[in-house]
């Protein structure tokens, strides 16, 4: 199964993409996705087809999203939230099935602590994908991490079944 993890934003937005076979993790590509401060219409528009050259050139099979929690800053909620829209329509196009999963769950899936700290999870997703060094900036090490966490998850539900 091949997984893209992504970290919602607007100007930076983190990818992961690894693969899972049996209970073997391996990285196929990491980075970022990056918009100028432009009208919002053309930004989005930017995010919307970088996400879909992504989609097109490593074929995921699934997408995972960290889910957007935001409690201090409303207007940048909006932002992320509109951003995310438009990377969840683009794998939407390519009819991929979509899950996201909370910071926490995150964290307690990757570190085994659910309030860890960023440097933690970075050690982390560098030690599961046997990375030669902490994946950066911290967008890109979240999204790896939620793809792992999907790893994970997706495993349990196949064992519920």
């Amino acid at each position: 199964m091949r997984i893209l993890g992504i970290d919602p934003g607007l100007e930076r937005i983190g990818y992961g993409l690894i693969d899972k076979t049996g209970s073997q993790l391996k990285v196929v590509a990491y980075g970022l996705i990056q918009t100028p401060r432009i009208v919002m219409p053309d930004r989005l528009a930017i995010a919307h087809g970088e996400m879909l050259k992504l989609v097109d050139e490593y074929k995921p099979d699934t997408v995972a999203t960290e889910r957007l929690l935001f409690t201090v800053n409303k207007t940048t909620a909006m932002d992320v939230a509109k951003a995310l829209g438009v990377l969840l329509l683009a794998c939407s196009e390519r009819g991929l099935p979509w899950c996201e999963y909370s910071p926490p769950e995150v964290k307690q899936s990757v570190v085994g602590n659910g309030a860890a700290e960023k440097r933690q999870v970075q050690f982390m997703v560098q030690k599961l994908l046997s990375l030669k060094e902490p994946p950066k900036p911290d967008d890109v090490a979240d999204a790896l991490a939620i793809a792992i966490t999907h790893a994970f998850r997706a495993t349990l539900m196949e064992l519920r079944r």
